[in-house]
């Protein structure tokens, strides 16, 4: 039944997609403003589907931490689900996504238009600059910035290890940095097209303390993690090797 469940889960995001992003054009053309809270509705139906059919629940904690207004959510990263909650669960979000993602047809366009960040990770110096200039305008939009530090999805409990971009993006900026743990890849594992039923929890952390330099920041963020899951029943990330900057 859950590969049945499965399928049709993933039929019904297909057909979903492909039916929004055709509808999306008009406002591509005449409404670009519009565009964020199009791609809302899109996640909205997207995890409805997944609720009802896949019958995988959301529960939710700690969200009195995230302000109204600015912030760095330094989110775990399991699954395709982390990619798409987001979307509903604070007002103005926007994703550090990588620009791979732009050359999706239909989708791609729009991501763009909503307002996520693309980034170029082989593209060094000057990726970063663009990163830092894309960061500026979305905090002048009073976003809410959703950043995954593993900069990959990682399976519950293995090992992490952080990408020193979201310490560039700290200090850049001054927004507090908010850790948020997951268990989402129990439920949706990184890769697969299976879903088991179940609720997929996310807990949100108190921002971490500012002014942490880049050395900090990283382990800062991973033991964040590690004591949100402890405290919350979930999968608590593996200790890294000496030379992992988590």
């Amino acid at each position: 039944m859950t590969v049945l469940r499965a399928l049709a889960f993933n039929l019904y995001f297909l057909l979903l997609t492909i039916v929004m992003g055709i509808l999306a054009f008009p406002i591509r053309l005449f409404a670009p403003g519009r565009a964020l809270a199009y791609a809302k509705v899109w996640t909205g139906l997207t995890l409805r589907g997944l609720q009802r059919i896949c019958r995988i629940d959301i529960q939710v904690s700690g969200m009195e931490h995230i302000p109204a207004g600015p912030c760095l959510l330094a989110c775990q990263h399991q699954s395709e689900f982390d990619t798409l909650v987001w979307m509903n669960l604070v007002p103005r979000p926007t994703y550090v996504m990588k620009r791979e993602l732009e050359r999706i047809p239909l989708v791609g366009p729009m991501l763009r238009l909503s307002g996520m960040i693309p980034v170029d990770r082989d593209g060094k110096a000057k990726a970063l600059r663009a990163l830092l200039a894309a960061t500026d305008a979305a905090v002048a939009d009073n976003r809410q910035i959703i950043i995954f530090p593993e900069g990959t999805r990682t399976a519950p409990g293995a090992p992490i290890s952080l990408q020193p971009g979201i310490a560039a993006l700290a200090t850049h900026t001054g927004l507090p940095v908010i850790p948020v743990a997951t268990d989402a890849g129990l439920y949706w594992k990184p890769g697969s097209l299976l879903k088991r039923p179940g609720t997929i929890h996310i807990v949100v952390g108190a921002p971490l303390p500012a002014g942490l330099r880049r050395a900090q920041l990283l382990p800062t963020i991973g033991q964040a993690w590690r004591q949100l899951c402890t405290s919350h029943g979930l999968p608590v990330p593996a200790q890294a090797s000496p030379a992992d900057p988590a």
